[in-house]
């Protein structure tokens, strides 16, 4: 693929924040390595989108909140959980973005996990595949036909939103090397496979003009 984006397009930010980067509490590995990249994604879209986790203080996701250990599973209303440290927790230095994120020129930021029992991976819908976080209607009232996704974790709140994208009617591309994983439990190669599945396509930095 080789493509200027157009009016039609909108690169959708995910997540580059810094508990997901160097030192935080949920670090991605190499998380704060995609900065450059996503800043010249960033100057090449007229219509870019950040997304923000941004949890409250015992949110449900929390392992502590259930005295479970960090990475495990546990059965809620809405299917399985994964357990996480606590992250990103609303007004912290952890939910802010990275410092050398370029933000300036987005148009929305779609705040994801505020609510208290349910966590939100997509940009799209909260994780009970129900509850939509307003990001469709917004991309549909704008024009907007294409989404192209980055950011961080690319087997978690990456993928949801590519996939979500695709069952929202959007054409859909992850741009691969200005994301990074967490990859636990083969979590990397699963989430590729499904984003395949279901029609995300995978793109590169260099096949934007």
């Amino acid at each position: 693929m080789s493509t200027k984006p157009s009016d039609k397009d909108v690169l959708v930010v995910v997540d580059v924040q810094n508990d997901f980067c160097g030192g935080g509490a949920l670090e991605v590995r190499g998380g704060e390595e995609i900065v450059p990249a996503v800043n010249a994604l960033i100057g090449k879209f007229d219509h870019v989108v950040f997304t923000q986790d941004w949890h409250p203080p015992g949110h449900g996701s929390f392992a502590s909140t259930h005295n479970a250990q960090m990475f495990s599973a546990i059965n809620v209303s809405y299917g399985i959980q994964t357990l996480w440290p606590n992250h990103c927790v609303q007004g912290t230095p952890g939910s802010d973005f990275h410092p050398d994120l370029k933000t300036t020129t987005g148009e929305l930021i779609i705040r994801k996990g505020f609510r208290k029992e349910v966590d939100s991976y997509s940009a799209f819908f909260e994780n009970d595949q129900l509850t939509q976080t307003g990001l469709k209607g917004y991309l549909n009232e704008r024009g907007l036909e294409r989404v192209h996704v980055c950011g961080l974790a690319i087997d978690f709140c990456v993928a949801f939103s590519a996939i979500d994208a695709v069952r929202c009617g959007f054409e859909s591309f992850v741009v691969e090397d200005a994301c990074r994983a967490i990859d636990v439990d083969g979590s990397l190669e699963h989430a590729k496979a499904m984003m395949l599945k279901t029609g995300v396509k995978m793109a590169a930095s260099a096949d934007y003009a």
